[in-house]
């Protein structure tokens, strides 16, 4: 049987760049092991697949090409951007019930904000056996020196392994062993790492995200990342604004830059959770078997 897959970029900086996700409507009758099968077909880091919902405006299931995911922010924004685009959402408010509960979305015309949790944060006092910050370090190509201060595991509904490194450069710089970023990852129960330098312009920090346990070995936008730096940024770097930009693909190895808000909602100074979210821009359709 025939399936439709849009593939659209999510997070596009002035209608470039972005990160690719594909989005199957009508996705009521797949099974599972389906879905997983058209999401290797497809072969993005994720693909959206939306069917009816009892409890919410959609029901939203992502997969990788390896596993299902609990939730995904560049394929979210895909979904709801194009489903916008093509009148069958209409704003200001609209959800998606995923396997890990429900969750709100924003609309402001074609851009789609997802709604996130409030932070949990795990440090090195608590991280798993056999996992240490130096061991983080290593699978990056880091030494204790180049950071600013030592990695952390952050979670807004996705866990994310955050390390803030002290410049760009040493952000383009890194040299990833997958291997064990996927071990590490896998300890902590993480998607991936989420690597980051503070910048002094527009953009608040420019990231580069890899989730190697999950069949992605580096994206573009990371929509469930940069909802946890954007705490991170507030709690614990002197950020202490409730808007921020985050810039992550710049530093790929086939750049795609990408431009994701995040808002914190914020009371008596604390974070309470987060919309991040941006605009989408549909490259392609294609037919799969």
């Amino acid at each position: 049987m025939a399936h439709t897959v849009n593939i659209v970029n999510a997070f596009v900086d002035e209608g470039k760049g972005g990160n690719p996700a594909g989005v199957v409507l009508d996705a009521d009758a797949l099974s599972s092991a389906e879905k997983l099968r058209i999401a290797q077909l497809v072969g993005l880091s994720e693909t959206a697949f939306v069917s009816r919902s009892q409890v919410a405006g959609i029901k939203l299931e992502f997969f990788t090409p390896s596993r299902q995911i609990a939730h995904c922010g560049h394929a979210t924004i895909a979904t709801f951007s194009l489903l916008a685009q093509r009148g069958l959402v209409t704003g200001p408010e609209s959800s998606k019930e995923t396997i890990d509960g429900t969750r709100r979305i924003f609309l402001r015309g074609s851009e789609a904000y997802m709604e996130q949790l409030a932070p949990t944060y795990i440090d090195e006092a608590i991280f798993p056996p056999g996992v240490s910050a130096n061991r983080i370090l290593a699978s990056l190509g880091l030494t204790p020196g180049r950071v600013v201060a030592p990695p952390c595991m952050v979670g807004t509904g996705n866990r994310f392994v955050l390390v803030h490194v002290r410049s760009e450069a040493q952000l383009a710089e890194l040299s990833p062993d997958m291997k064990e970023i996927a071990a590490i990852s896998e300890a902590f129960g993480a998607i991936g790492y989420y690597v980051f330098a503070t910048t002094d312009g527009e953009f608040a920090a420019t990231a580069r995200m890899f989730g190697p346990c999950y069949g992605i070995e580096e994206e573009a936008a990371t929509g469930m990342a940069a909802g946890p730096l954007a705490c991170y940024l507030y709690d614990r770097a002197g950020f202490r604004r409730a808007e921020m930009l985050i810039r992550q693909g710049a530093h790929m190895a086939t750049p795609s830059p990408s431009r994701i808000t995040v808002e914190l909602k914020l009371e008596q100074g604390r974070i309470v959770g987060l919309f991040a979210g941006g605009m989408a821009k549909l490259a392609s359709t294609i037919t799969v078997m």
